[in-house]
């Protein structure tokens, strides 16, 4: 069913705009399963991850709302925050992405509280822990590229 909605994947790299049109069309379950790396026919990319936490935090142009309400499913709001902290631990991650995750954690504040109060979880200090290890590995694939970099002149 996925690799339907998604489309067969060859050995080129996919345009930005077929990423954003992909992910726009995907619920949670499958955002998950594609930054998992689950969906074999279509490879995970920054741009990807990027296009997923924007949908996530960015508000939907026609009805005007943002992607998780106070009134959705307690599992709803799960599976989202559990897909934001699986992001930020994806070795594809970039810097736009960890701003978005911020953004992210800004803007379901108040969501996040009263889940972590409702149902005694520490989602909060999650999101702070993820942010932190993102910039690490951000940092390492930095380091890594200055130093392939230096080596190869």
């Amino acid at each position: 069913m996925l690799s339907k909605l998604l489309g067969k994947k060859k050995d080129t790299v996919v345009s930005e705009s077929v990423i954003s049109e992909k992910i726009s069309k995907m619920n949670l379950t499958e955002m998950r399963s594609y930054v998992k790396e689950k969906i074999i026919d279509f490879e995970v990319s920054e741009e990807g991850l990027q296009e997923v936490i924007l949908r996530l935090t960015t508000e939907d142009a026609t009805s005007k709302k943002l992607y998780i309400q106070s009134s959705d499913m307690d599992s709803k709001k799960k599976k989202a925050f559990d897909l934001v902290i699986i992001i930020a631990a994806s070795k594809k991650i970039n810097v736009a992405v960890v701003e978005e995750i911020q953004k992210f954690t800004e803007v379901y504040a108040e969501i996040i509280a009263e889940y972590d109060r409702e149902f005694k979880e520490i989602y909060s200090s999650r999101f702070s822990k993820a942010i932190a290890s993102a910039v690490v590995n951000i940092e390492s694939i930095t380091q890594l590229h200055t130093k392939m970099h230096t080596l190869s002149e």
